[in-house]
């Protein structure tokens, strides 16, 4: 299992370069970024930067979008980073929440989505597409290979990220919903011929190493408001119990009053007291490296391909040690020296 990092592009940028450059260090192959450029500083000037800095680690966002991207602008800035630093880099997309929100706009509709992932899927490769009435190319972007993945909860975008993704993005922990969502996508790709296999799985949530588990449950809570705003969207499309969706997602929401997206992603978040204590534990992994290595490996055994941790508390560089130095050595395979 690949473990990777997620972190916001809070102020001072030279702080966030520098975890990348550690988690690097520390054996993490991808270091993703929140993609949000009015709460916080512009990615794509700080992807540059890391990978700049760091030799083997993927770098992208989870999640950008097409609202507040224009898609060509997006593949143009992918395909030159992989032109000067190799095929180091990966696209998180999803129909747009903070980014989108803090301007009074709108996530773009699944259709919207499913054409931009093809759009940047062929152009960050080279490869032609037509474009509002014009067919058009990066030329100089033969060689790259950047790979798109799609980040959904409910069911008709699970279906795009199954459809036309090379991976799928949850943002939660919780091994319920993870199955039920893998399956779907899963079943879409199937549906249109592909290889099930061939779309990679990549779970994200918050990990916090400590034996004080109500602490980092004050400090995680923001998550559930955080998903809470998705649910909120699946719930208004489908209703409660619609699409297929399990309860076990969609019921912690009955209390949710309001979101304040200048406190979105942040410990202490005083919108988010609707969320129960056991959403924080299911959705977020908290606890002894014991327990860590104990939730990855049920996560693995639904075919997840990679674990990226939010690392948004207040204990974020011993969490990432005790990830370096224990975690991910456990979940590699042990490889004899002689045999």
């Amino acid at each position: 299992m690949d473990i990777g990092v997620v972190l916001q592009c809070t102020p001072p940028a030279s702080r966030v370069i520098d975890l990348a450059r550690r988690a690097e260090t520390y054996g993490f192959t991808y270091v993703w970024t929140f993609d949000s450029h009015i709460l916080w500083e512009e990615p794509y000037v700080i992807y540059s930067k890391i990978l700049d800095e760091t030799r083997r680690v993927k770098v992208g966002p989870m999640v950008t979008n097409p609202a507040t991207r224009d898609v060509t602008v997006t593949a143009s800035v992918f395909a030159t980073l992989n032109e000067m630093y190799g095929d180091r880099t990966v696209i998180g997309i999803g129909r747009g929440d903070s980014a989108v929100r803090v301007t009074n706009g709108k996530p773009v509709s699944v259709a919207e989505l499913r054409e931009s992932v093809v759009l940047l899927k062929d152009m960050t490769n080279g490869r032609a597409v037509q474009y509002k009435g014009s067919n058009i190319r990066l030329p100089w972007a033969n060689d790259a290979r950047t790979e798109v993945f799609v980040a959904a909860y409910g069911p008709k975008v699970l279906a795009v990220a199954g459809e036309v993704g090379d991976g799928f993005i949850l943002q939660l922990a919780d091994t319920q919903i993870a199955e039920w969502t893998i399956n779907a996508v899963r079943e879409a790709a199937a549906a249109v011929g592909r290889n099930p296999d061939d779309v990679y799985i990549c779970v994200a949530a918050p990990a916090y190493v400590t034996d004080d588990v109500a602490h980092a449950r004050d400090q995680l809570r923001w998550f559930g408001g955080m998903v809470g705003n998705h649910v909120a969207d699946i719930v208004s499309r489908y209703g409660e119990g619609g699409g297929g969706v399990p309860k076990a997602l969609t019921d912690y929401i009955k209390g949710r009053e309001g979101y304040d997206y200048n406190e979105h992603g942040r410990a202490g978040n005083t919108h988010t007291n609707f969320v129960p204590d056991e959403i924080v534990d299911r959705f977020c992994i908290i606890g002894s490296v014991e327990e860590h290595i104990r939730r990855l490996e049920e996560l693995r055994a639904l075919g997840v391909d990679q674990f990226a941790l939010y690392l948004q508390h207040d204990d974020n560089d011993a969490t990432l040690a005790a990830y370096g130095q224990k975690v991910i050595p456990a979940m590699k395979e042990a490889v004899l020296a002689k045999t």
